[in-house]
């Protein structure tokens, strides 16, 4: 009788391309992945693998299968999220964010996956778009926040939240109220996001006109250094307002007012297509929640915390 580990094992060489990282995936060996494959086959009566040196792939009747695989292993992760115990959801859930929303709501993302899967491990990995969904299409993380949305057809995407960009600088500046043109603003430093940022290269262009002065643009991956930076009174920082909500309530930061007309950052939970994916989907639209203010978050006890890994 064809059980559900074959069924699994299946579904992950197909999705994975390899025996040996479906192996990987399931933490199994190589050999028994193969086993689990020719067991299956044998069951069904039918090839359902083309096998090469390179890769493998589904024949016709692996194709067909797959579409029942994906549902019944997806409706099996459906039963035990709505069924089962919360606290029966563990493991470890590998999250990619940039660090726009480590300076927002992160912290409050972590507290409340505590209280609501209490045995659920996050690691973080802090890092710009490019880098986290590279990661992300390698299976190096299963969920990132991104800039986005991202636009592979393996990666679902759910808009998070929406931050517009400001002109933030130190009052030490004594540059008043504003407003402010671009010309003016080009005779300061530019602060901002790292290169090969998509804010980065927002910057940049707006100030990349012939009737302007070349500017001065300094660059950084850390948002602490861009803020410490602005707060020093060493240029003006182009970032989302709401990074400094507190900087700018205490007067340390003022915003300035511009005629420059600059997209807001959208930021989007991505991960990859699978009927596993039952757990990054969860966490996903507990941070769409948390992001758009919608969610309240609840301090767990500290027994029951997830571990959380910050990695930068």
């Amino acid at each position: 009788m064809v059980d559900f580990k074959s069924i699994e094992t299946f579904l992950w060489v197909v999705t994975l391309g390899s025996f040996r990282g479906a192996g990987q995936h399931l933490n199994t060996t190589q050999p028994a992945i193969s086993q689990r494959i020719a067991q299956l086959e044998r069951e069904m009566g039918v090839k359902l693998l083309n096998r090469d040196h390179r890769a493998v792939s589904p024949t016709a009747s692996g194709r067909q299968l797959m579409l029942y695989a994906e549902k019944l292993i997806g409706l099996r992760s459906e039963m035990m999220a709505e069924v089962g115990d919360r606290s029966a959801m563990r493991g470890v859930l590998r999250l990619g964010a940039a660090e726009t929303i480590v300076h927002t709501w992160l912290p409050r993302l972590i507290k409340s996956v505590n209280n609501t899967y209490p045995n659920l491990s996050i690691e973080v990995e802090v890092d710009i778009t490019t880098n986290l969904s590279a990661r992300l299409l390698a299976q190096e993380i299963e969920l990132a926040f991104v800039l986005g949305p991202l636009s592979d057809p393996s990666v679902r995407n759910r808009v998070l939240r929406d931050y517009p960009v400001s002109f933030v600088t130190s009052p030490s500046l004594g540059l008043g109220d504003g407003p402010f043109s671009l010309r003016e603003l080009a005779k300061f430093p530019i602060i901002t996001f790292a290169r090969k940022t998509q804010p980065y290269e927002t910057v940049r262009s707006l100030f990349n006109r012939p009737d302007l002065p070349p500017i001065r643009l300094h660059a950084s991956a850390s948002l602490a250094t861009v803020i410490h930076m602005a707060i020093e009174g060493l240029g003006i920082a182009v970032i989302p307002a709401a990074i400094v909500e507190n900087e700018l309530a205490d007067g340390r930061l003022v915003e300035l007012k511009t005629d420059c007309n600059i997209q807001p950052l959208t930021f989007c939970a991505a991960w990859l297509t699978s009927p596993e994916q039952i757990a990054v989907e969860r966490v996903a639209d507990l941070a769409a929640k948390i992001a758009q203010g919608r969610a309240a978050v609840m301090d767990a006890p500290d027994i029951d915390a997830p571990r959380l890994v910050v990695q930068s």
